[in-house]
């Protein structure tokens, strides 16, 4: 298993290596100060006398999730929310854990590239390129798979037991933007008669799914 783990960082590094998305440092460290007012592309630097060692420090990949949604699955990020050392580093990473048939719906980063190592269980997972081909593979335990910056995506559990992936992305914070929820969830609400054009449906059926994705 270490072997198959190291295995997986290799792999991330040579991924950012050439797919670098956030900028380039200028300075050794500039670990966030999340409570700044000072709005930038990123977060202002605390002050290298306020610095300490928990600034790079998160153990909050270490055990699996509780899974209690109905989409059978959570996702715990390690970005630089969480962890404010990886200002301007450009890396990242994110744990999921899924219940059997679980579901990462169909979403996307728009500021990353992701990696995942299948830490446990089997997986269906894929994503969709600008010219709407599906590109998808069924992973199990140790394998790797890469979904390119931008496109849409999603990983789903099909065994029936438990599964767990770790993620990697080559930016601090690779944003998301689940499809469903950003369509029938966002705050205005997309219009109606742009839904039931887009998706042909009626406005009972987007009322219906709008109920659905609101948040309980």
């Amino acid at each position: 298993m270490a072997a198959k783990v190291f295995a997986y960082f290799v792999a991330l590094v040579a991924v950012f290596s050439v797919a670098k998305s956030d900028p380039d440092p200028l300075q050794d460290i500039c670990v966030a100060d999340t409570s700044s007012g000072v709005k930038v592309n990123g977060f202002p630097c605390k002050k290298d006398a306020d610095v300490t060692e928990n600034d790079f420090f998160f153990s909050g990949l270490a055990k699996p999730a509780v899974v209690n949604n109905t989409v059978g699955s959570v996702v715990t990020g390690a970005n630089v929310e969480k962890i404010p050392g990886l200002n301007t580093l450009g890396v990242s990473l994110s744990r999921i854990d899924y219940q059997p048939g679980g579901l990462n719906p169909p979403h996307t980063h728009p500021r990353a590239t992701e990696i995942i190592f299948v830490l446990d269980g089997e997986l269906d997972v894929g994503f969709i390129t600008t010219a709407n081909k599906l590109i998808s593979k069924s992973l199990k335990k140790g394998d790797i798979f890469v979904f390119p910056k931008g496109l849409v995506h999603f990983q789903q559990n099909n065994g029936k037991e438990p599964a767990s992936v770790i993620a990697g992305f080559n930016s601090q914070l690779p944003g998301t933007q689940s499809i469903a929820v950003t369509l029938f969830g966002s705050t205005p609400a997309v219009p109606d008669h742009v839904l039931t054009k887009a998706f042909q449906i009626g406005t009972k059926e987007v009322n219906k799914i709008k109920s659905r994705l609101a948040p309980k």
